[in-house]
């Protein structure tokens, strides 16, 4: 279903944040910052916000990208999902 650009909530370019669940491994971080490159090449790793699960078995990450369309924020949505490490895409 496609959604015109004066329908969407959303004004891009814009900063979004993403914010990402994850298994507390070493690996997390990096695997998903190069994920957030393919989407948004102009993505500043510095800007991540991470905090540990209260039992550390789980690791929050917020990215804030810079959204130029519906379709990238879908994709990029859709590869977080996918990837192994990710339990929750919000």
């Amino acid at each position: 279903m496609e959604i015109k650009p004066e329908d969407s909530l959303i004004e891009y370019p814009c900063v979004f944040p993403i914010k990402v669940m994850g298994k507390a491994v070493p690996e997390l971080e990096t695997e998903l910052i190069d994920l957030v490159l393919q989407h948004d090449p102009e993505y500043n790793p510095e800007t991540l916000e991470s905090r540990a699960s209260g039992k550390g078995n789980y690791t929050g990450l917020t990215f804030h990208i810079n959204a130029v369309s519906r379709q990238q924020l879908d994709t990029l949505y859709q590869a977080l999902h996918d990837h192994p490490l990710v339990s929750i895409v919000l």
